[in-house]
């Protein structure tokens, strides 16, 4: 079976090794290989920052991270055959971790920006399946290896499609990055090219912690040779990712593509689906036995009822979830990262009007101590 590599200097940054990737989608961009439906891919992914949060990293660093290159993504791999109305099947078979991770806090991101406004830094030490840091000590994070950002281009159709709908939620106040030829790679793409930030139908930065190796994930084509490209890799996270990023991290991925023609457009599957027959971290960490859990309501800190808000329910559980975390004597910085690496957030109702209901779960098997 042929297996393809794609191989990157992890000492220099995607704008100077632009043959390995692209931190913007687009379908005229070139595949970096080629390969058929069958044949395994190896790629070397670089992290999110693409550098910028390295080992030397500082809180002036933090503070003003240049975010027009986030994320630095290895691909596109045009996968022979592939057609739109295709249903790409991508077996994740392996994701290597790297032996160095942090979770920052950017101020003006991640979904408590108006309470987090400083910046702040967790560097963790990733070695025999564990992430630890002198900065969080006394927590030990177990390792669940997946890509954060892992997906196909979208086509013609679709960009323009996107473009506009993105254009108008940022005139409608939404925080959106819209197109940027500021430190895009390839360059060329930077003033039509989606950023690689949120989700969208042929997946991307979807930060599904579940995406580890065993998964098989499921996206419709829609370009030729469907473009597949990933990296943003995360040792470990919270379901929510609430501080705006996991235990950050390069990382190698190795993946196997099957191609099912048609089965997209006769199904009429618009988003990315994704399975696997067995339990992708082990089942005390999946479903912890030991855990503490607050929760949320639709009702604002100052008593009105915001009818059917699942965001404020899941700010108010997040929120409490902090406040338990500094009664343990964690700093608010230090609990709100806790948070985004391994606290889950889960809706528990939505039809119990007027109040939705989300509970924050912490797993205490994080803690040493």
């Amino acid at each position: 079976m042929p297996i393809h590599e794609i191989r990157i200097d992890p000492a220099l940054p995607l704008r100077d090794e632009p043959a390995t990737g692209h931190n913007r989608w687009h379908p005229d961009i070139p595949p970096v290989i080629r390969c058929a439906p069958g044949d395994e891919v190896i790629m070397e992914t670089r992290d999110a920052f693409d550098g910028q949060m390295n080992r030397d990293a500082t809180l002036k660093t933090v503070e003003a991270p240049d975010l027009d290159v986030v994320h630095p993504l290895t691909g596109p791999v045009h996968v022979d055959g592939a057609q739109p109305g295709d249903l790409l099947e991508i077996e994740i078979l392996e994701i290597v971790p790297d032996t160095y991770g942090y979770t920052v806090q950017v101020p003006g991101f991640g979904f408590l920006r108006d309470v987090f406004p400083e910046p702040f830094i967790v560097r963790w030490h990733l070695a025999d399946g564990w992430a630890t840091s002198d900065d969080l000590p006394g927590v030990r994070i177990p390792a669940a290896p997946f890509m954060g950002t892992i997906g196909l281009s979208p086509g013609q159709a679709a960009l323009s499609r996107i473009t506009a709908r993105e254009q108008a939620a940022l005139e409608h106040g939404g925080f959106v990055l819209p197109p940027s030829p500021d430190g895009a790679v390839p360059a060329a793409f930077g003033p039509t090219g989606l950023r690689t930030i949120p989700p969208r139908e042929q997946a991307g930065n979807v930060d599904i912690k579940q995406l580890g190796a065993g998964t098989r994930l499921y996206i419709p084509v829609d370009t030729p040779g469907a473009l597949f490209s990933a990296g943003d890799a995360h040792f470990a996270q919270g379901d929510s990712e609430a501080c705006g990023t996991a235990i950050e991290m390069r990382a190698t991925l190795r993946v196997r593509f099957a191609l099912h023609p048609g089965e997209a457009a006769a199904k009429g599957i618009r988003g990315p689906r994704f399975a696997r027959s067995d339990y992708w971290v082990a089942p005390s960490y999946a479903a912890p036995r030991r855990f503490y859990a607050t929760t949320g309501m639709s009702v604002s800190r100052d008593g009105e009822v915001v009818a059917e808000d699942a965001t404020l329910a899941a700010r108010n559980a997040l929120l409490e979830m902090i406040s338990h975390l500094g009664e343990r004597g964690w700093s608010a910085q230090q609990a709100y990262a806790i948070c985004s690496v391994a606290v889950d957030l889960k809706v528990s109702q939505l039809v119990d009007v007027p109040s939705f209901l989300v509970s924050a779960f912490l797993p205490e098997d994080i803690f040493t101590a």
